[in-house]
């Protein structure tokens, strides 16, 4: 019998959405609001592997500061730090999901610096394959992602379940013949989820 694999996005299902933003918007300073629109314009270009440094340049460039090596650091690690926030709902259930033999992979829109760190905390212990766009110069939902993806798992996309926060990734690993749920909470989705396992 073939293994079913339950790949995860992190960023609002694994994680909380970060509250960084005003931290981040204060080393600059520039208001929230001004910060936040720089931050998400140019976020795309750093899930798909450009460096920390041209990315935080791009900010700077667009509310008129510039942004030296020492200050990307800065702001890179005080943005990482308010990514690393866990729901501990979904963390019981990933350990849920492993105790019942599930294979777990995540697929993450990410830098590759934020990978490195998340790849060190406890959560990652569930799981078998931890894939992060800023690797792979991709991002969901590009359809080649989902084949570099499958890949490595070496699996079947009909034994795959995707959960994501956003529709747009959910249709994507669809069409790439994978099952896709929307993430909305772990007790909502706890008994697909392991329903799924155990079809495998």
């Amino acid at each position: 019998m073939t293994a079913n694999w339950v790949v995860f996005d992190y960023g609002g299902v694994i994680s909380r959405h970060t509250e960084a933003l005003p931290a981040l918007a204060g080393r600059l300073g520039a208001g929230t609001d001004e910060f936040a629109a720089a931050y998400w314009a140019g976020r795309d270009l750093y899930d798909r592997g450009c460096t920390d440094l041209e990315y935080w340049r791009s900010i700077g460039a667009e509310l008129g500061v510039d942004v030296d090596e020492r200050t990307s650091a800065e702001l890179t690690e005080i943005d990482i730090d308010g990514w690393l926030r866990t729901d501990e709902d979904t963390v019981a259930l990933l350990a849920e999901l492993a105790d019942a033999g599930a294979r777990l992979a995540l697929l993450s829109n990410a830098p590759s610096s934020f990978g490195r760190v998340a790849s060190r905390q406890p959560w990652t212990a569930h799981f078998r394959h931890l894939v992060f766009s800023g690797d792979l110069r991709l991002a969901k939902p590009d359809p080649q992602i989902w084949t570099a993806l499958l890949a490595d798992l070496r699996a079947d996309a009909a034994n795959c379940l995707f959960v994501d926060d956003r529709q747009t990734n959910v249709d994507g690993a669809r069409r790439a013949g994978m099952h896709g749920r929307l993430w909305s909470s772990a007790a909502r989705l706890r008994p697909e989820l392991l329903g799924f396992v155990s079809a495998g």
